[in-house]
């Protein structure tokens, strides 16, 4: 374990910090405190490439065998220093001293590993050993493996456990997802995959933000996010469990990309986003979601 006595902070997300394989802490702006990170790419392999990814030395991929064996010692390990040791004191500014989630989330898509049912399984069970049931498991994923029969296993076993999904949408139309999050895919199949994700496990709709080149996101590019996003609600009424997700995450860029395409990228404003944050609220509440703005 780390001990230089480094603070962490919400700018600093580096996976190396503990220094161990597949663990590793940070503090989430979102999250709003702690947020136990587990790694399954530690190969820094993804299957999408996303503008705004802070991963360095990122690379097209999935995740490697993972030694569930070593993930389970370094999470047990470090949950228990994170209750009964000096790392809260030692590491976290006093503001941020509570766990707030164990988080699924790394240098690449974690759905990626096979054995990521089995995983979701050994991460309840030691977070239950450790006393901290009352803290939500979280998976922050693309969603573009959802409709593989594991991950719908992983995803039950969520949902038992109390956990929920951070589902990736960041644009409505096959040019923009291309652009931003560097794959070609079918904006409406994956409104349908997020239907499907919601059908299964508490589900939220993350969106990240920015100024490409200097443009806002155009009014017809915002429409298109939302005619997508209607898209998805639709469907998850139709799955038999009639699930809606429960909201949209709107998020900036306030971590800067390691991605060549980082030089197109610049972060809105907090007006700027809430001006976004309005149209999305004003199309979704009907329906009875509601919106969150990290700036």
């Amino acid at each position: 374990m780390n001990r230089t006595g480094q603070m962490l902070t919400v700018t600093d997300h580096n996976r190396s910090f503990s220094h161990l394989t597949y663990v590793y802490p940070v503090v989430s702006r979102r999250a709003g405190g702690v947020s136990v990170g587990i790694n399954l790419n530690p190969n820094s392999a993804c299957n999408w490439h996303c503008a705004y990814c802070q991963v360095p030395g990122l690379v097209r991929g999935a995740a490697p065998e993972i030694d569930q064996a070593q993930l389970e010692a370094e999470l047990g390990d470090f949950l228990h220093e994170l209750v009964h040791g000096t790392f809260m004191i030692e590491h976290v500014p006093p503001e941020a001293r509570v766990i707030r989630d164990i988080a699924f989330s790394g240098n690449g898509e974690p759905t990626s590993s096979k054995a990521f049912a089995d995983i979701v399984a050994r991460v309840v069970a030691l977070r239950d050993a450790a006393g901290l049931g009352h803290v939500p498991i979280r998976l922050i994923t693309n969603g573009s493996l959802i409709d593989r029969p594991y991950v719908q296993t992983a995803l039950t076993r969520l949902a038992e456990a109390g956990g929920e999904v951070w589902f990736k949408l960041d644009a409505g139309t096959g040019a923009d997802i291309q652009r931003i999050n560097g794959i070609d895919i079918d904006p409406l199949a994956h409104a349908r995959r997020l239907a499907q994700c919601a059908s299964l496990c508490p589900t939220w709709v993350q969106t990240c933000l920015f100024r490409w080149d200097g443009e806002l996101p155009s009014q017809e590019q915002v429409t298109s996010y939302l005619d997508t996003l209607d898209h998805a609600l639709t469907c998850a009424q139709k799955t038999p469990a009639g699930q809606l997700p429960k909201g949209v995450l709107l998020y900036g860029v306030a971590r800067p990309s390691l991605q060549p395409e980082a030089r197109h990228l610049q972060p809105l404003t907090p007006d700027e986003m809430e001006a976004i944050a309005r149209r999305v609220q004003e199309s979704i509440a009907p329906r009875g979601l509601t919106v969150t703005v990290n700036p």
